[in-house]
């Protein structure tokens, strides 16, 4: 009996924790896009004078394409966020379909207006693996209070620019 009821209050236990970790997400993502560095290019055919480019809450685009084969994300009322992405590569140019050696992190942005606040794990980054994988387990600074409009950003830690962006999950 006594085995029992120790069992039951360690399963209580559990459950509760897990309900609390529950409780704690501010915002998911699932899935996610690749940047296209170009959003529109006005003007007569077959050339443009001018090309207006992707920029997202205030964040520049990368000079080429690149793709993302998936994305989840997971970030806390404290700033907590874990990333997990797949297959980050180049989309074109000369070194299609490797990861130009980038490192990356992340920047939640929760203003639907400027002026925007980017929030972001540590500008060093990690390192994108050969097939283009990486995970980031990390605090986004500064902490997001709530997050009425978020976009979830994988940039560059090199010149800063968004390669892929979050789906929220719904």
């Amino acid at each position: 009996m006594v085995r029992k009821t120790l069992a039951c209050l360690v399963f209580a236990s559990s459950l509760s924790a897990l309900a609390a970790s529950a409780d704690d997400s501010l915002v998911k993502f699932q899935g996610g896009v690749g940047v296209i560095p170009v959003s529109s290019a006005p003007g007569p055919a077959p050339t443009a004078a001018t090309v207006n480019r992707n920029i997202v809450r205030g964040v520049q685009p990368p000079g080429q394409i690149w793709r993302i084969e998936d994305l989840r994300a997971d970030v806390s009322s404290t700033g907590r966020i874990t990333v997990d992405g797949r297959g980050l590569l180049l989309a074109g140019g000369n070194g299609l379909g490797t990861n130009a050696n980038a490192h990356v992190f992340a920047t939640l942005i929760c203003e639907a207006a400027a002026p925007f606040v980017e929030r972001s794990t540590d500008l060093t980054g990690v390192a994108l693996s050969p097939a283009g994988d990486f995970r980031i387990d990390d605090t986004l600074v500064p902490a997001p209070a709530d997050c009425a409009s978020p976009v979830l950003l994988i940039r560059n830690s090199a010149n800063q620019a968004w390669f892929a962006a979050a789906i929220v999950k719904r």
